[in-house]
């Protein structure tokens, strides 16, 4: 009888719309593993590492350092990591903070001494500690089976023999010519005759083939404390950064307890501050006081809630979230239902607000990739790492072909915010995993895109929760995002209506019109295990090059 509540969720939904539906993919549905990427030789080589007999956890690091190869623009071992991990014997989640910190000697004044008069968003100055392989060390330890240096050959065997550069990659890229452009070891490393390779071409980054090769064979102390370290404070050096060796070999990443609500009873799960997860479930509980599910789906009722929705949780989040060892953040408070229903009060149905105030919870004691990976067993992997914008930084790490990120464009240079740059501080993040659950359905999923990702999370959660779609339905659908704090621009998919883009405008909301499947409103990936059934399924999002790639059978083994 249990295996009976999945029904309306996963099956109906997809008998309905099987000849007739608006989703453009089919779910993967499958007994064995999968892994979901933002790019089909990630997603390939997570399915094999799963099918050598690797955890969830070993597919997800070493599809997370194949897209650091193939999907430069967007992640790697320069950038920071979130990730959750499902255990399905116990039930029990695990969730890291991979982010790292400011340079001990990047301060608000020694930038105003560079004449800056706000947070440089690239060059040297914008580049904090990567936290990443540190991270994928942690969580190989914990929760991996396979060798470590295993893990890596995929990478290292396309970052050697090369890969054609794909669709929405080969786009990005082309975008940040000018940007690359100004590294000399950026110019050398992705750049070919002063320009980014074509889509299809075959390209190799035999520098980046080194660095992963020390890191295969020496662990993550060979980024940051050998020789890859080396060549991070030289790189420093020779631009002025303020980096220092104890920066790097000091940091940790930190295991922390997610945090959580319940939306229609299904439990949604984030993790805590300095990410931006809080507004995800400060969305979906100001969002718990309106009939959604009475509305019509990507309708005006339901998305004017949504936009309002989202403007009242980002205002608390651009005023409240920062690094915790630094700063008091609210966050019981914030996630209240008490205060929730507060602010959903402040919804007008008929106006739209373009005036974004925080509220006052009470104190209680760019670029990204997302995957997800859930192996036969049935243990989940919900990871995110990212550079933050296309390359971070712009600087390459000489001799090692790989971006630093520029999480340090996110802090702030007032030093009265709870987000004020500081010495071994953590700025504010965008990038977050995400997971949810009911009854015997498990669910890891994320949507990459800077401040698009906790109103996507959002969205994704209502579809499925309040509209009954399934996975690849609710990836799918038709979204809004808006990338800035305050005001009423917002931008839609054009597959939304045009009658229901005339209303909004009617309420006051400023469209700006995207393209059917917009990157603006990013990638995702979502897979879900069902502990009745024992059966995994996976979805991808078309708005990026990647898929959901189930774990080969064994049918060629004697």
């Amino acid at each position: 009888m249990r295996a009976l509540v999945l029904v309306p969720l996963f099956m109906l939904p997809a008998l309905i719309h099987a000849q007739d539906r608006s989703q453009a993919r089919s779910m993967v549905i499958t007994d064995r593993g999968i892994a979901a990427t933002s790019q089909t030789l990630a997603s390939q080589a997570g399915a094999q590492v799963l099918a050598r007999g690797g955890s969830a956890m070993d597919a997800a690091i070493a599809a997370n350092a194949v897209l650091g190869v193939v999907e430069p623009e967007s992640c790697g071992m320069g950038g920071d990591l979130f990730a959750i991990y499902w255990d399905a014997k116990t039930g029990k989640l695990t969730a890291i903070n991979a982010s790292g910190w400011a340079p001990t000697g990047l301060t608000i004044d020694s930038l105003k001494g560079l004449g800056e008069k706000g947070m440089p968003q690239e060059g040297i100055h914008s580049v904090t500690v990567p936290g990443c392989v540190n991270g994928w060390e942690k969580l190989h330890r914990k929760f991996g089976k396979l060798p470590w240096s295993d893990l890596f050959q995929p990478a290292i065997y396309f970052a050697e023999h090369g890969y054609p550069v794909t669709e929405m990659i080969g786009e990005a890229w082309k975008m940040e010519e000018a940007k690359l452009g100004r590294d000399r070891n950026a110019r050398t490393v992705f750049l070919r005759q002063g320009k980014a390779p074509a889509i299809g071409e075959m390209f190799q980054n035999p520098q980046m083939a080194s660095a992963l090769r020390l890191l295969a064979g020496q662990g993550a102390a060979a980024f940051y404390k050998g020789a890859i370290a080396q060549a991070i404070l030289k790189t420093s050096q020779r631009l002025g950064g303020k980096m220092t060796a104890a920066d790097l070999s000091e940091f940790e990443a930190e295991w922390v307890q997610p945090i959580s609500t319940d939306y229609h009873g299904w439990k949604v799960f984030e993790l805590p501050p300095s990410g931006q997860g809080i507004a995800a479930l400060q969305m979906l509980n100001i969002l718990s006081f309106f009939p959604l599910s009475g509305y019509t789906p990507r309708g005006v009722e339901e998305l004017h809630t949504q936009i309002e929705a989202q403007k009242l949780a980002y205002a608390d989040l651009h005023r409240y979230v920062a690094d915790m060892r630094f700063a008091k953040v609210p966050v019981q408070g914030m996630l209240s239902m008490e205060y929730a229903r507060e602010r959903a009060r402040l919804i007008d149905p008929n106006k739209a607000n373009c005036e974004d105030v925080p509220g006052s919870p009470a104190t209680m004691a760019g670029d990204t990739i997302y995957l997800s990976v859930v192996d036969r067993e049935g243990n989940i992997v919900s990871l995110i790492q990212s550079l933050y914008q296309h390359f971070g930084s712009g600087v390459v790490v000489d001799d090692y072909g790989f971006a630093l990120q520029n999480r340090g464009g996110l802090f702030e240079v007032d030093p009265s915010h709870p987000n004020a740059l500081m010495p071994r501080k953590r700025p504010f993040h965008t990038i977050i995993p995400a997971f949810m659950e009911k009854g015997d359905v498990h669910i890891g999923f994320g949507i990459m895109g800077g401040l698009n990702q906790a109103q996507a999370h959002a969205q994704f959660v209502s579809n499925l929760v309040d509209h009954g779609m399934n996975i690849q339905m609710a990836l799918e659908a038709p979204r809004f995002t808006r990338k800035v704090f305050g005001g009423c621009e917002v931008m839609v998919e054009s597959r939304i209506s045009p009658a229901v883009r005339d209303a909004l405008a009617a309420k006051g909301h400023q469209i700006q019109l995207q393209g059917d499947f917009s990157s603006e409103m990013g990638g995702g990936q979502v897979v879900v295990h069902n502990t009745a059934t024992g059966v995994n399924w996976g979805a991808s999002s078309p708005r990026k090059d990647g898929a959901a790639i189930p774990e080969p059978h064994p049918y060629f083994a004697k």
